[in-house]
């Protein structure tokens, strides 16, 4: 061990791979907190550069822009309420309330410290648990990742406290608008009305874009939000005190466990962990009333759990062979043109490696604070320029964003048409965060069920009888969904009493 992790500190002491951390970072940081880019479009582009590069100045490469971008989405979205990738879409419900209460640099502080713990944190359940975690993931198949997605839905319920009916409308929309297109299974195709175009669905990016940043323009325009203004000037972001996590730390702790695990599970992602992690917080913390209002737990649980997920989806990735995300799925091709064979006998065959990316991957998440920390000067000036411009950079780069993703102007169309739908949610005071919740979960729920389905012939009850996991997970579901009827039941009885 001692001479692996020796070969591995040698490898780093790599210039290019300095270079490639900072270079990196700071381009996943930019690409992140542009509306419709992303993770996948920053790893893209950067990807024909590997080809010519080392083995760890690559992955150093690669990894930045992973960590970098996850982050940069959420600049955005406390600013001028447009998540910059789905991963940070909780994280606009309480980032840009606060914003328009005045406090966008206490906002970018409780994120980017959040942020930088959560990725830290998982780096060193990477390194400590990897080979149990992903022995762990195996026992979760398409049954027990169904009951966590159906756990992952009780959040709409509880995002839309104060207007119930109205956000599990927008949740049902949500899950509809992510069953348009192909049959996961048989490849029919489903609410297409013959139109060709809507064979390969909505997309999510250009779903989410419309829904948050161009709806923000449309309210702007139409001055439906008059009280949001411009975003309030600052000068610096504020990292919060140690006396200002007093009570906040559990939030931290709890979401950065969460990011961690669900990063393990294949196949799910960030923006889920970000939605539990967010529920989880509103439901169990003393501050749960003041969610959706600019409250800094709110941040605190998105921006650990998504960025926890970061160094979790690296364990399937690196132990496994088995990608964790989309991104990682691109990263396990660069692994193998790069000449390395991850799976099981990668820790035997490439130690200083694997070392090598765990030690990266914690350098990158202190740099991404010290990048934040230099360049929150050039944004707050650049946000110093009048409304009009900045909201028509808006759209320019929502524009782009969408048409990026795939390359059709039916996505455009897609973001446009989400952004009229989300104007309209404003307008009529409907939450939207559930029919992104939907969107997010509701193609993966339905993929888990009907693989589930095929794997036990169609008997639904093996769900609970062969499937000790996916038993506690439903269980937990339906204690969440009954409580609010149970503490209605006790409430009359206590006033009787």
């Amino acid at each position: 061990m001692f001479e692996a992790l020796g070969a591995a500190l040698w490898l780093i002491t790599d210039p290019m791979v300095w270079l490639a951390i900072v270079t990196g970072t700071a381009l996943g940081i930019v690409i992140g907190a542009i509306p419709g880019l992303g993770s996948i479009i920053g790893i893209t582009i950067c990807l024909p550069f590997t080809f010519v590069m080392g083995q760890m100045p690559a992955i150093a490469l690669l990894l930045s822009v992973y960590c970098g971008s996850i982050y940069g989405g959420s600049i955005a979205a406390i600013l001028i309420n447009a998540p910059g990738t789905p991963q940070s879409a909780a994280t606009v419900l309480d980032g840009f309330s606060m914003t328009k209460l005045g406090k966008p640099g206490h906002a970018l502080g409780w994120a980017t410290a959040a942020s930088v713990f959560g990725g830290l944190f998982s780096c060193v359940v990477l390194i400590l648990l990897a080979p149990q975690l992903a022995a762990f993931a195996l026992n979760f198949g398409p049954v027990e990742v169904f009951a966590l997605i159906c756990l992952a839905l009780t959040c709409i319920a509880t995002i839309s406290r104060g207007s119930m009916i109205k956000g599990l409308l927008a949740g049902a929309i949500g899950l509809w608008c992510g069953a348009v297109g192909s049959d996961p299974i048989s490849g029919d195709l489903r609410f297409t009305f013959g139109y060709f175009p809507l064979s390969a669905g909505f997309d999510l990016v250009s779903m989410v874009v419309g829904l948050f940043a161009l709806s923000e323009v449309f309210s702007r325009i139409a001055g439906e939000r008059a009280e949001a203004g411009a975003v309030p000037a600052f000068s610096r972001m504020t990292l919060p005190s140690l006396g200002e996590w007093k009570g906040r730390l559990g939030v931290l702790l709890k979401s950065s466990v969460i990011g961690s695990v669900i990063g393990v599970l294949p196949g799910t992602g960030a923006a889920t962990a970000a939605f539990i992690s967010y529920a989880e917080a509103k439901r169990t913390s003393p501050r749960g009333d003041g969610f959706g209002k600019g409250e800094p737990d709110g941040i605190i649980a998105a921006e650990s759990a998504n960025n926890a997920v970061t160094g979790g989806a690296l364990v399937p990735t690196l132990a496994l062979g088995i990608p964790g995300d989309a991104v990682t799925a691109i990263m396990l091709s660069t692994l193998i043109i790069q000449g390395i064979t991850p799976g099981v006998r990668l820790m035997v065959e490439n130690p200083d490696i694997v070392y090598a990316s765990f030690i990266v991957l914690i350098i990158i998440n202190i740099a991404m604070l010290l990048i934040a920390l230099a360049t929150i000067r050039a944004i707050a000036f650049a946000l110093k320029a009048p409304e009009a411009i900045i909201f028509t950079l808006v759209v320019f780069f929502c524009v782009v964003g969408s048409y990026g993703v795939r390359s059709s102007m039916f996505d455009v169309m897609t973001m446009v048409a989400a952004g009229i739908v989300g104007f309209l949610f404003r307008y009529f005071h409907v939450p939207i965060a559930p029919m992104v919740i939907g969107l997010v979960l509701g193609s993966q729920m339905e993929l888990s069920l009907r693989q589930a389905l095929v794997i036990t012939d169609g008997d639904a009850t093996l769900f609970l009888t062969a499937h000790p996991i996916a038993l506690v997970l439903f269980i937990v579901t339906a204690l969440l969904l009954a409580k609010p009827i149970l503490l209605g039941l006790r409430r009359p009885r206590e006033n009787t009493a």
